[in-house]
């Protein structure tokens, strides 16, 4: 293999989270009687992390009281209630069945709650993927790089030999500031015509389209 560790990005890239990122948004917006959202609204809204996906959905003239109080009520509401619809995409756990079994270091970097990151990645890729890291308190989101360098280390892996997989320009601008090769997904919470124009090494339309990049020299 021409890369020996791929670091996904976990919501839009390896679980398609958006129902129950939708309805934890609605429950907090029907809780203090703000208007509630189509999915496709919600789907505009993610890919920088939770905070900032409340912070787009809650009405702008909140004080900063009103909004934390808002945010830590979601937070808890999604951590409880992460997994009732949401499912790995079509392809996914055979890509990382095949990859475990060439020996591909894997990991997953997410903007979502570290929490909430840990318990997914264990349910759904336990035996699969062995190192998965969120948003925690004194480390920088993405695209800021100090996740996927944290990720690196645990691995042990390089960065020539290491490849970043996400959905959205963040993903994109998150491997640019790491210093790594990156492909983008096309399956996610982003149109096809928006990441094309990213610089991506490639955008893939399926699953399996990743093993011959990994194989490519």
């Amino acid at each position: 293999m021409k890369y020996s560790t791929v670091i996904f990005d976990l919501d839009g890239t390896l679980l398609d989270t958006l129902d129950d990122l939708t309805d934890s948004v609605n429950e907090i917006m029907k809780r203090y009687d703000y208007p509630v959202y189509e999915k496709e609204q919600i789907r505009l809204f993610v890919g920088n992390g939770i905070r900032v996906l409340m912070q787009r959905a809650l009405p702008k003239e909140l004080c900063p009281e009103t909004f934390e109080e808002c945010f830590l009520a979601f937070r808890e509401y999604y951590t409880n209630h992460c997994m009732e619809k949401t499912r790995p995409y079509l392809g996914i756990v055979p890509l990382l069945t095949e990859l475990n079994e060439q020996k591909i270091k894997m990991a997953i970097v997410s903007n979502k709650n570290d929490e909430a990151v840990k318990e997914l990645a264990d349910y759904y890729f336990q035996n699969l993927i062995a190192t998965a890291i969120g948003n925690k308190q004194g480390v920088c989101p993405k695209p800021a790089p100090d996740t996927v360098f944290e990720a690196m280390k645990l691995l042990s892996s390089k960065k020539e030999e290491t490849l970043y997989v996400g959905d959205s320009q963040v993903d994109m601008q998150t491997a640019v500031n790491a210093g790594i090769e990156c492909v983008l997904v096309d399956w996610g919470f982003r149109d096809r015509d928006e990441l094309e124009k990213l610089g991506a090494l490639a955008v893939i339309h399926t699953p399996e389209e990743l093993i011959n990049i990994l194989k490519s020299e």
